[in-house]
């Protein structure tokens, strides 16, 4: 048994201790992944929503690209995508989300036509 375990340390000063940060790929990942969550949206062929990242320090910009199934209350889901994602990148990573565009670039029947 390692008794070095069992000694509590102290811990420096929480400003003391270091940084962290969070990079926009990760970010990307976290907005891709929470609209995709949303009831409403479908995927374009293998693809979930696109998303893109700006900004800086703590603040984040977004642009997401997303399908909707048809038919959809475009608002709706909409609307539950953005307080998805922003609730989220915000819980996740500390970062507050300045901007979020959201662009709807296709609305996909649930079932695939017959005829193409």
């Amino acid at each position: 048994m390692n008794r070095a375990l069992d000694v509590p340390r102290e811990l420096a000063e929480p400003a003391e201790r270091g940084t962290l940060t969070i990079g926009h790929a990760v970010v990307r990942k976290i907005a891709q992944h929470a609209a995709d969550q949303v009831p409403g949206t479908t995927r374009d062929g293998k693809k979930g929503a696109k998303a893109k990242v700006g900004g800086l320090d703590n603040d984040v910009d977004l642009a997401l690209d997303l399908a909707l199934g048809y038919p959809a209350a475009v608002r709706s889901v909409v609307g539950d995508v953005r307080a998805k994602v922003v609730e989220d990148v915000e819980l996740l990573t500390g970062y507050h989300v300045r901007t979020l565009a959201v662009t709807v670039s296709a609305l996909l029947p649930a079932v695939p036509p017959r005829v193409r």
